[in-house]
């Protein structure tokens, strides 16, 4: 999720670039360009909110970047898992 208080036009310019970093990133060789790419895509990501400092002020804790089954979350996530499971017949 992006930080909300950013204005539609912002955000939807961010995802542009963080897609075309992204693209960039994807298949290329040189290391140079990769880091190049890595950079955008980092630099997109914390303007978007998504890295970085937290955005919201209401004293929640940041779970970005945690495996959601060690959180406070992982009931909910092994139901979601366990959904998809009986959804699929049980096949992994």
């Amino acid at each position: 999720m992006s930080d909300p208080s950013l204005g539609e036009e912002r955000r939807e310019a961010l995802v542009r670039e963080l897609m075309a970093a992204r693209r960039a990133l994807r298949g290329e060789t040189d290391a140079g360009r990769r880091a190049e790419a890595r950079r955008r895509v980092d630099e997109a990501k914390r303007a978007l909110g998504e890295r970085g400092p937290v955005w919201w002020a209401d004293g929640a804790p940041d779970y970005n970047r945690k495996l959601a089954r060690n959180t406070p979350y992982a009931r909910w996530y092994a139901g979601q898992v366990a959904r998809e499971d009986g959804e699929r017949g049980g096949e992994a």
